[in-house]
């Protein structure tokens, strides 16, 4: 069994998709909204968001672990994230993410290597590996 460091706890009322969400600690307390693009009001987060920023911040922080680990400095480094939804072909709907990561100054096969071992460490990769297709691209500024 894994050594549990921290736990987020949360609740969802009021319908879902179109309704409301709240940590435990109050740190987080928003309404969410199905996006335009899928037939909703919009104009509030929704749960693609919220993974993506927690992804986004989630690889971020491993990518800068394993440079540690590596003795590799970086600097302004970001990684975006984009979350995509749609049917998944049994009934149901999936999830595919794309991570950007950018390592300015970084020679182009070290920072190749240094996603690749961020994407082995992340917990966000680690949850969805083998359940959603992640594509981790390096760019170069």
């Amino acid at each position: 069994p894994m050594d549990t460091l921290y736990t987020a706890e949360a609740l969802a009322t009021g319908g879902g998709r179109n309704g409301h969400v709240r940590t435990a600690d109050g740190i987080l307390d928003i309404d969410v909204r199905v996006p335009k693009e899928m037939g909703g009001a919009g104009g509030a987060p929704n749960p693609e968001l919220l993974f993506a920023a927690g992804y986004a911040a989630c690889f971020h922080s491993a990518l800068q672990s394993v440079a540690r680990a590596q003795k590799v400095e970086i600097h302004d480094s970001s990684v975006g994230s984009r979350v995509a939804i749609g049917p998944n072909g049994q009934g149901g709907f999936g999830l595919a993410v794309e991570l950007e990561v950018n390592l300015p100054g970084i020679d182009p096969l070290v920072a190749r290597g240094l996603a690749d071992a961020a994407h082995q460490v992340c917990p966000y990769s680690n949850a969805t590996r083998g359940n959603i297709d992640v594509t981790v691209t390096v760019v170069d500024d």
